[in-house]
């Protein structure tokens, strides 16, 4: 027995509310406001850690890491562009 309309019609809107939820969560993941806000999360937290451990001059040894970071970040959307343009 094949499906009805009904079950075809109401699988195809559970794709298309699954698409969105997928679009959604890689919009929020790739979203600049996310990586800044990381990034400045981590150096606020690098900067506590750097106090705790009694270093010398926190707030300017926090931006290696920091940097570090984002610069991370940058690299890993290049070489995944890179690797989905050869993937096909």
């Amino acid at each position: 027995m094949s499906p009805s309309i009904e079950d075809l019609e109401n699988a195809v809107e559970k794709i298309q509310a699954r698409n969105q939820r997928v679009e959604l969560n890689k919009a929020r993941e790739t979203s600049r406001t996310r990586k800044i806000l990381i990034a400045c999360l981590t150096y606020i937290v690098i900067v506590l850690f750097f106090f705790a451990a009694k270093l010398t001059r926190p707030f300017l040894n926090a931006l290696v890491p920091t940097i570090a970071f984002i610069l991370s970040t940058l690299w890993f959307d290049l070489f995944k562009k890179i690797w989905l343009k050869h993937r096909k």
